[in-house]
């Protein structure tokens, strides 16, 4: 818990839970993520194990958490790929990841070897991160994997440089420049899996702020959740049961796609790709054919 009484995300640890179960089960030789289960704690690696064997268990709140984590997995692997696509296809000297949470690109994607990452997160969930590295599991040993003498995940990206920022007081750009950000240098972008979670004011207030350090040549890769019956009335069961471990964390905005080009285009960044993730988990044999959250779900770049 931080000062201000916030605590870390709960959304960040349950999406690394889905991470850690598709590393080399799901659309192998297009995502993989072995750092993951490294960032999660002994009890949060419990259902991780049990969806991996496809043992489930027994009793109501170790099922919700069984189920609350398949279904993660099978949603975060599309996002996660178009993602890592985008970047691999954008290089640049600097990434700007946005609520990073328990973002692992910056220490298993090779591709940001010339990179500088920034990440930033609220000031609870970046100690939550930086605490969990500090203390991250050694993984079983196999080849090329670290062992019980590297207990902290080793980066792969050129820096990471932890940005502290608590987007409700705040000023992004302040805080970017005491890190050392170049706003005259070209920067991707990265917005994954926050958008919902803001109002669309807060949106277009960070949309504002990061358009004014954004040199030309620069892109913008966002995830964001166009309108759904469905999805919605789920998670609002969710809340109300307290079935959800991100019960507490209800969607504040969705966004049509021409909707969110408009935004951005206010802001010069043009849209050149703007796909839904149930037509790329199609592409990539995933098992939610018809999980809601996919079928809404979308990931959109854009270009400066």
């Amino acid at each position: 818990m931080s000062e201000s009484g916030r605590a870390a995300s709960r959304t960040a640890v349950l999406v690394c839970q889905g991470r850690a179960v598709a590393d080399g089960t799901m659309a192998t030789g297009r995502f993989a993520d072995p750092v993951a289960v490294r960032l999660l704690r002994a009890a949060e690696r419990a259902p991780v194990d049990e969806v991996r064997a496809g043992r489930v268990p027994q009793g109501w709140q170790a099922r919700v958490a069984y189920e609350s984590v398949r279904a993660c997995a099978e949603v975060v692997v599309p996002r996660s790929v178009a993602i890592d696509d985008a970047l691999r296809a954008r290089p640049a000297g600097q990434l700007v990841i946005l609520g990073a949470g328990l973002d692992t690109r910056a220490w298993r994607l090779p591709e940001l070897a010339r990179t500088d990452v920034w990440e930033v997160d609220h000031p609870a969930s970046q100690q939550d991160k930086r605490d969990r590295l500090a203390d991250a599991a050694p993984l079983s040993g196999g080849p090329g994997e670290d062992g019980p003498g590297t207990p902290e995940p080793t980066a792969v990206a050129r820096s990471v440089r932890f940005t502290p920022v608590d987007f409700a007081v705040d000023d992004l750009g302040a805080a970017l420049d005491a890190a050392g950000h170049d706003p005259s240098a070209p920067t991707v972008w990265l917005w994954e899996g926050v958008v919902p979670y803001l109002t669309r004011d807060e949106v277009r207030t960070t949309v504002a702020a990061l358009a004014a350090r954004t040199a030309s040549g620069s892109a913008l890769v966002v995830n964001y959740q166009a309108p759904s019956a469905r999805a919605t009335v789920g998670r609002r069961l969710a809340r109300v049961l307290g079935s959800s471990v991100t019960s507490g964390e209800p969607w504040r905005s969705l966004w049509r796609p021409r909707r969110m080009a408009a935004l951005l285009a206010e802001y010069g960044l043009r849209v050149v790709v703007d796909d839904d993730l149930l037509a790329l988990a199609h592409t990539l044999g995933s098992p939610a054919q018809r999980r809601s959250s996919l079928r809404s779900g979308r990931v959109a770049v854009a270009e400066c």
